[in-house]
């Protein structure tokens, strides 16, 4: 042997060629050269396989012949040839005719078939149809034959085999789904399939949706899990923005509602690596089986009844079909699977909005037009809130430690605990003042006495009052505020209103007292919205 290979390397070789595997296909799976491979194969008393051959000897010829000059005896010749080949062909010729008679029972279907196989659906899908629709009392080996036949037969991949124990494990993700027509705008719309497979019994729940969403995504959980009667200890899942807001295998930031949901039913997320879909294969196929099968070029008319319908295959196709790996009914295998789930928590979760806000210097973040007091020392900074119908939480967003619970307010309320007002003005809303003193004297009367009435809660409009010193002017602003102050209305919104309508054409000075006195019809409507917010504060 020219090279020697290492002992891992000839113990492949060899094994290789005890599988009945030839010289070349052992040469392109190894690397190794024929005329070595062959060479160790000699050495370990492994026959070569012959080329073209299906087995390591040549084969037999049916007839022997003999080059001698003496012609062959009649002992020798006397068993013909055609009784030996009648003899061989028989078996074959009657396993021809038994395929021929079950390929029949399907072949008054072949158009139907055929029409089917144009949508792109597999052999199962077809048969499970036939049965359901058209009485067919044929088995499916019939169907896949003919489909083989019109089709080709197509060799299957190799796949990881994970187990899992029960009641441990379940896999999500998305597919396609069906064309569903929308109701809004009556058009077909494409839909998105949601797959949830139980690990060890390989049980699916398989729900439809048009859009998804954070919320949708964590809602088809907790409908998945109300099905299955109890949850799983631990749900792997794709890196899709839904559920995965960083990718990394080691610390994966989850979505923050997805993470408490299935913390309410105590299930832990187990994200798989970038790019790594094999780690979740079994809910891969069962999105697959799911497409390929039931869905396949199918049409409906609503997402109810397309999910009436996936239902029902469900029930009647996917729960009862032996499993090819484990042999055994799934329906059975969940049966004993589903006592080791967790029970399911009395109530359901509540479901909330979340987002990121900047405490501004009056102390209160603001959440669909309300403000919400902060803890002291946390103004310019960054916190999480969480909201719903009933309560706003604010979140420390780097231990997600609770700050604050507020109860829902009105727009343009202020919910504020007395503990958090602060004991003396902050030095940012002292320089605003100093501002507005800067701007004019009558300014910074009106600035002075919004806070004195207002406190902190006031600095939006010593903002808002400095913001109109920009756009109109000092002295025209200093002009308004002094009739306000006049008014006994010293309000933000007085001043802004009397400096719109005095922007519509010049006045003079005769016709500023009539703009008061139309002005002052205003102040009774400003004086009920600051009794009001002196309520709410």
């Amino acid at each position: 042997m020219g090279n020697v290979l290492d002992k891992t390397k000839q113990e492949q070789v060899i094994a290789l060629g005890r599988l009945g595997w030839s010289l070349r296909r052992i040469e392109e799976a190894t690397g190794v050269r024929r005329e070595t491979a062959g060479g160790y194969l000699r050495s370990a008393g492994v026959a070569l396989r012959a080329p073209g051959g299906w087995g390591r000897k040549p084969p037999k010829p049916a007839i022997e012949v003999t080059t001698g000059s003496g012609g062959p005896k009649p002992e020798e010749n006397s068993k013909p040839a055609n009784e030996v080949t009648t003899g061989f062909l028989q078996p074959k010729t009657a396993q021809e005719a038994d395929r021929k008679r079950t390929a029949s029972a399907s072949e008054v279907y072949r158009e139907i078939i055929l029409q089917e196989l144009s949508r792109g659906r597999n052999a199962m899908g077809i048969w499970q149809d036939l049965v359901d629709r058209h009485g067919f009392a044929g088995g499916y080996q019939s169907v896949k034959r003919l489909v083989r036949t019109l089709r080709g037969a197509a060799s299957p991949e190799a796949r990881v085999i994970i187990e899992t124990r029960l009641g441990e494990e379940c896999q999500v993700d998305f597919g396609t789904g069906p064309m569903v027509r929308d109701p809004d705008s009556g058009k077909y719309r494409r839909t998105r399939l949601f797959v949830l497979t139980l690990g060890c019994s390989r049980k699916c729940v398989r729900l439809l949706v048009f859009k998804s969403s954070t919320r949708v995504w964590a809602e088809l959980h907790e409908k998945a899990f109300r099905r299955l009667g109890g949850s799983p200890r631990v749900v792997v899942l794709d890196n899709l923005r839904e559920g995965v807001l960083s990718p990394d295998f080691y610390d994966p930031g989850l979505n923050p509602l997805y993470r408490d949901v299935l913390a309410h039913y105590g299930v832990t997320a187990l994200p798989c690596k970038v790019r790594d879909p094999d780690r979740k294969g079994k809910v891969e196929s069962g999105v697959n089986h799911a497409q390929m099968t039931p869905l396949k070029g199918k049409k409906f008319e609503s997402l109810e009844e397309a999910q009436a319908y996936l239902d029902h295959w469900e029930d009647n196709w996917a729960d009862k079909r032996i499993h090819g790996r484990t042999k055994r009914q799934v329906a059975a295998m969940f049966a004993e699977e589903k006592p080791f789930l967790q029970a399911l928590p009395l109530e359901p979760f509540r479901y909330y909005q979340y987002g990121v806000r900047t405490v501004h210097l009056d102390g209160c973040v603001e959440v669909e037009a309300a403000y919400y007091g902060a803890p002291p020392g946390w103004i310019g900074r960054e916190v999480d809130v969480q909201w719903d119908a009933m309560y706003v939480r604010l979140l420390d967003p780097h231990t997600g430690e609770l700050l604050r619970e507020h109860l829902g307010g009105k727009r343009g309320g202020h919910r504020i605990r007395d503990e958090d007002r602060p004991r003396r003005t902050p030095p940012r809303l002292l320089q605003l003042l100093a501002r507005a003193h800067r701007s004019g004297p009558s300014i910074g009367a009106v600035c002075d006495a919004i806070h004195a009435r207002q406190g902190e809660l006031g600095t939006r409009r010593i903002q808002g009052m400095l913001s109109l010193t920009k756009q109109y002017g000092s002295a025209t602003c200093d002009q308004a505020c002094r009739a306000a102050l006049e008014l006994g209305v010293s309000e933000y919104q007085f001043v802004r209103r009397y400096l719109e309508r005095s922007q519509q054409a010049p006045l003079s000075l005769k016709q500023i007292d009539p703009l008061i006195r139309e002005l002052t019809q205003y102040r009774d409507v400003i004086q009920q919205r600051i009794q009001f917010e002196e309520t709410q504060s």
